[in-house]
């Protein structure tokens, strides 16, 4: 049976069950100022242009009074009027996804802030602040399995809409279910609304995708795909670092779709679909700065390492230690819903160990102060030149096999 000892789970789970939590409104945030600003820049750029030849034709008209009023200073006008009015539009509506992702952001820093006003871990309060994070846990691990809806109402219920990412994770759901259906193009706008973060990351996800299009074009067998192929290759193909790729994908027009060639087989494959899935994943997570795993299952693993101990998955441990169940039994690691789900994990880093004086290890690696183990013993009528493991009393060993254990 495995000890309980107070320990600290490992700083690093921590930072990943709670930087999501900033991460993901920041970068929302991020890519809201960036849609504005380039919205502003493209009107600016056409308004600017349209004014100043207005403008001219305008000047014109006031210099020869007999004229007729151009009408295409009034058109310009009316479009410019237009043009501003869909601006307007346009930024509203970013207006409110930023107002909402501000006061996601104060729910959230609210949220850990409470934390910190919690004087005791022994505090009721910090009993209610462990649930909702367990409840955000349980909507995050939905989310990535692919309930939305179920991951919707929970998150209804318990009251953490603000503390979850649905809408994020809805539109990641929607673009991974698009790519296995063997459709690109709402992954291809995915990745223009995120261009100069890709980069940044070196991620070749666009180009994959791009030569995605390119395969379909050449699969046709069609002389005008064909040609659209030629053009597509041009422009998105040829620029890409590195040279096999171009070289592989013009390859492709020398091969059908139905020739054993390598790579041009696995090119053709329907199951570069699933990959392209795959990497889209990889890609949403890295630019969120998001784990790869479900944050449940970071929580999940740094709290049985915590608890986890060499006796529990010992050779000699008895089937009785393992078996029981998590009521009957002090240790949640022995126990027959955790033991083997922990079996794989680390064990925990103990910075303190307790000890009995004069300690000695029996067989199935559990230790004992040798006097404490040899009166026990004495009571217990045990034979002479055996020695009963004091957890389990049916468990006998060899006197001899018991041996002496160094601290160092």
């Amino acid at each position: 049976m495995a000890e309980l000892t107070t320990t600290k789970l490992n700083a690093e789970s921590h930072l990943l069950l709670d930087q999501p939590l900033l991460r993901m409104p920041y970068e929302q945030s991020r890519k809201t100022f960036n849609q504005a600003r380039k919205y502003i820049q493209h009107e600016q750029t056409s308004v600017q242009k349209t004014l100043k030849a207005t403008a001219s034709a305008a000047l014109k008209a006031s210099q020869n009074p007999s004229s007729p009023p151009p009408t295409d200073v009034l058109n310009n006008l009316d479009a410019m009027i237009t043009k501003m009015q869909s601006l307007k539009r346009k930024l509203v509506d970013l207006n409110t996804a930023e107002l909402a992702t501000h006061a996601s952001t104060q729910a959230r820093l609210a949220h850990l802030q409470s934390l910190h006003t919690i004087p005791s871990l022994a505090d009721v309060k910090y009993e209610e602040w462990s649930r909702v994070r367990l409840n955000r846990l349980l909507v995050d691990y939905l989310l990535r399995s692919g309930y939305g809806e179920s991951a919707a109402q929970l998150a209804r219920e318990k009251g953490i809409e603000e503390l979850v990412d649905l809408e994020a994770w809805g539109q990641c759901a929607r673009i991974e279910r698009s790519l296995r259906a063997g459709r690109t193009q709402e992954a291809v706008v995915w990745c223009a609304d995120n261009r100069k973060g890709l980069e940044k990351l070196g991620c070749n996800l666009e180009f994959e995708l791009r030569l995605q299009q390119y395969i379909e074009m050449v699969r046709s067998c069609d002389t005008k795909k064909l040609i659209e192929a030629r053009t597509h290759a041009r422009k998105y193909l040829a620029s890409h670092s590195d040279t096999n790729f171009a070289i592989r994908a013009a390859g492709l027009l020398a091969f059908p779709p139905e020739t054993e060639a390598e790579p041009y087989k696995s090119l053709y494959s329907p199951n570069r679909y699933s990959h392209l899935a795959s990497l889209f994943l990889t890609t949403h997570n890295a630019l969120y700065s998001l784990p790869s795993r479900p944050l449940l299952h970071i929580a999940l693993s740094a709290g049985l390492s915590a608890l986890k101990t060499p006796s529990c998955h010992s050779a000699y441990a008895s089937s009785s230690s393992n078996a029981s169940s998590s009521t009957t039994t002090v240790c949640p690691i022995c126990s027959t819903e955790l033991n083997e789900l922990a079996r794989n994990v680390p064990y925990a880093h103990h910075t303190k160990s307790y000890v009995e004086n004069d300690p000695v290890v029996l067989p199935n690696g559990r230790i004992y102060g040798r006097e404490r183990l040899k009166r026990l013993n004495e009571k217990l009528g045990t034979e002479r030149g055996k020695v009963r493991d004091p957890t389990d009393l049916n468990v006998i060993f060899e006197e001899r096999a018991v041996k002496k254990v160094f601290i160092s």
